[in-house]
């Protein structure tokens, strides 16, 4: 076992025993019964995880179900490639050519930068990761070496719960029961934990990471309608199949230390506004236990 995979085995380990072992640190019952509550008006299984990294303690609800992973992959996917650029087998700068065939649905930045015109992967992990670019994702993917490359950037953060095992837009089927292209939010949370602030990453990868997370143009209706003045936020959000609904943040409340956040929605009739709405309601209640 290599001394990476070892030292992020043992900080996702850590910290899913103190998100279990610390859950009563703070108010979990008002927690609880907001997530449950939201569950009811859903019709939905929902899934929540909470984590304070200054002390470690945290709350999860459903924490170690799977859930579809939806574009959730994609903060992963380039902190694969970043991983891949400080070890300089890949550089940012590197370009890729994008051809009409290649276009997936949503891909709203790609389909500007087809042949000849080129596009450096530094801006194809931005339109993943700030605007869900679904074309950029797979670009990324086949860069770093498909499918199984990323499962084992999941499992170097110690993660071996997440799985990758379809491209966009397969991957955001989300069929019940199906294991393919699932995590856990307690997973999630963790492994997001070690990618931004462990050793997997350099300072420089996790800090330009953090920034495309930070430039998220897509989830103004989630977490960020409900954030209080003068905080920030960093996250990324999915969507797919059987009503799921998903998001991953890093929540910056002012002079205190950030907590991560992670929220998955599966099987459930609810309209994307509503499942939207719900995100929303329970960063209402998160966001005091912060302060």
């Amino acid at each position: 076992m290599n001394r990476i995979f070892h030292a992020g085995l043992v900080a996702v380990a850590v910290c899913l025993v103190l998100l279990r072992v610390n859950a009563y640190a703070f108010d979990s019952g008002t927690l609880r019964d907001a997530v449950m509550m939201e569950e009811k008006r859903l019709g939905a299984r929902i899934g929540v995880a909470v984590l304070d990294t200054s002390d470690g303690s945290g709350f999860e609800y459903k924490g170690s179900e799977r859930f579809p992973i939806n574009s959730t992959h994609k903060a992963f996917l380039c902190g694969a490639l970043l991983q891949q650029v400080d070890s300089r087998i890949l550089s940012l700068a590197d370009t890729a050519v994008i051809h009409e065939g290649d276009l997936v649905t949503y891909s709203p930045v790609t389909e500007k930068y087809l042949a000849p015109r080129a596009i450096a992967y530094s801006e194809l992990c931005k339109a993943a990761v700030s605007y869900s670019d679904n074309t950029a994702a797979n670009v990324v993917v086949d860069r770093i070496g498909g499918v199984a490359a990323f499962n084992r950037f999941m499992q170097s953060l110690g993660d071996s719960v997440t799985r990758m095992d379809r491209k966009e837009p397969e991957i955001n089927e989300g069929i019940p029961g199906d294991l393919r292209d699932t995590t856990t939010p307690s997973a999630a949370a963790a492994s997001l934990h070690a990618m931004l602030f462990g050793k997997v990453l350099s300072e420089d990868s996790a800090e330009l990471l953090a920034e495309w997370m930070k430039g998220d143009a897509v989830a103004n209706a989630l977490l960020r309608k409900s954030l209080p003045t003068g905080w920030s936020i960093a996250d990324k959000t999915g969507a797919g199949g059987n009503g799921s609904r998903s998001i991953i943040a890093v929540v910056y409340p002012p002079a205190k230390s950030p907590w991560i956040v992670s929220i998955y929605i599966a099987e459930t009739k609810a309209t994307m506004a509503e499942r939207n709405e719900s995100i929303a309601r329970l960063g209402q209640v998160l966001f005091p236990v912060m302060q």
